[in-house]
């Protein structure tokens, strides 16, 4: 038998899987946005809690994600991927056995700790994105890794939009308890299809199941087509970006188009429902089309980013979403507020790919840490602005729930900012081709 008959799967099987799981993953950032409205009264929240409560999911997945993805590039992918679904599948049973036993008489302010630590234990699922990439990106040439990461992170991102407008139905439908019964085996379909179809890169077969070094390795892949392969230690490239002062700038920004994607995400839903006090459903519909469309901008993001340049892609996205941000502070109708939110998901769309093409421009020899610093650090805003937001609302009464998105505003000013003060530091041409040498020879 040839050793290319020994090589399990493909990278086509592969990237359709963990497409399908990353949409199932990170559909946990809707968890509770959705639903919050059904758990409020019988728990008593106040309006901060229901921030913190929607926000949990996002928090581990800001705190594991470096540390995920350095294990994907010891094993491939597939062992840390099925661990990250595997434990918001476990968290997620423990919730369904709950909403069954107790809710909704007997599900009182008591179960609020609970529940917030089941939501940062199901954020898990989130993190397959730092999983998955570098899975898919080990399996696939060179010539196709923009369309494959594209599909999987385009495809995947739409997963918490699609569960936001899929949920208050499914709630309508089968009950609360019995929404949640129908989305954890739809993360059990997710779990058991990754589990038989995805499979490591060639590089890392040839060293778990045939035991070849890592030069025989290598070239036993190349042979067979692999063209990515892993390049020692994420750790100490993590050290070296931190030591650059634009990596934590890139993180500051990341962290409001990113991260407030996640928490709009997860807030739009109690937004539309106690504000313009519209049908569940109906919030359900208008906050998925946030989500979703801000997903799948990403891929003409970056299309976008390589026409006219990463700095002028994020002035564009920043000053879209500034002005979707004070049409939602200033207004009271539905129209006007969606036309912000659509605003909002265009700019936070192109910029969550823009800036990753700055990291190549400002920080060459050290690409890979920097991208772990502010695709994990970033994610931070899913966590801290609910909370935010809520407390606005506990502070100004029903207006605040609109008030409260003055702070997106002043986020977005200040993204601005510093995208701003990278460009006018900005390394010229010749300073750019020495500084990407080593990073092209490594």
């Amino acid at each position: 038998m040839t050793m290319a008959a020994r090589i399990r799967g493909s990278r086509l099987a592969t990237l359709i899987v963990t497409s399908f799981g990353f949409f199932m993953g990170i559909s946990g950032i809707a968890l509770f946005g959705p639903t919050a409205a059904q758990l409020r009264e019988p728990m008593e929240l106040t309006a901060t809690q229901v921030g913190w409560l929607v926000a949990m999911p996002a928090l581990s997945g800001a705190l594991i994600r470096v540390m995920f993805g350095a294990w994907a590039d010891a094993t491939g992918g597939k062992k840390p991927f099925l661990a990250l679904l595997g434990i918001m599948l476990a968290a997620m049973a423990v919730l369904v056995w709950l909403l069954f036993a107790y809710y909704p008489d007997n599900m009182g302010p008591a179960f609020f700790p609970l529940l917030l630590l089941l939501g940062a234990v199901i954020g898990f699922g989130v993190d397959v994105f730092s999983v998955g990439i570098p899975m898919n990106a080990y399996w696939n040439p060179m010539r196709k890794q923009g369309t494959a990461l594209g599909v999987f992170a385009g495809f995947g991102n739409a997963g918490a939009g699609a569960f936001t407008l899929l949920v208050p139905f499914m709630v309508a439908a089968l009950t609360l308890p019995g929404a949640y019964l129908v989305w954890i085996a739809l993360v059990g379909l997710a779990f058991v299809l990754v589990a038989l179809f995805a499979q490591n890169a060639p590089y890392f077969q040839l060293r778990a199941d045939h035991g070849l070094d890592q030069a025989e390795a290598e070239r036993v892949a190349g042979e067979l087509g692999q063209e990515a392969f892993p390049r020692g230690s994420m750790f100490p490239a993590l050290m070296e970006a931190a030591r650059a002062w634009r990596t934590w700038a890139l993180v500051s920004t990341y962290f409001v188009s990113f991260g407030g994607f996640l928490a709009l995400t997860a807030w739009l839903p109690t937004y539309w429902y106690t504000f313009h006090e519209l049908p569940i459903t109906t919030a359900g519909v208008l906050a998925a089309v946030f989500g979703i469309l801000t997903g799948l901008i990403r891929v003409p993001g970056g299309l976008l980013a390589d026409r006219i340049g990463g700095e002028p892609a994020n002035m564009l996205a920043f000053s879209a979403a500034l002005a979707g941000a004070l049409l939602l502070t200033f207004t009271g109708t539905v129209a006007v507020a969606f036309l912000g939110t659509l605003l909002i998901a265009f700019g936070f769309g192109v910029a969550n790919a823009a800036q990753f093409s700055l990291v190549p421009v400002y920080l060459p020899c050290a690409i890979g840490g920097a991208a772990g610093w502010i695709g994990g650090l970033g994610g931070f805003g899913g966590t801290l602005l609910p909370p935010v937001m809520g407390a606005f609302a506990d502070w100004g009464g029903h207006g605040g729930y609109a008030t409260g998105f003055v702070v997106f505003a002043g986020l977005c000013v200040f993204s601005l900012a510093v995208i701003t003060l990278l460009r006018l530091t900005r390394p010229d041409a010749a300073d750019e081709l020495v500084a990407a040498e080593p990073a092209a020879a490594s």
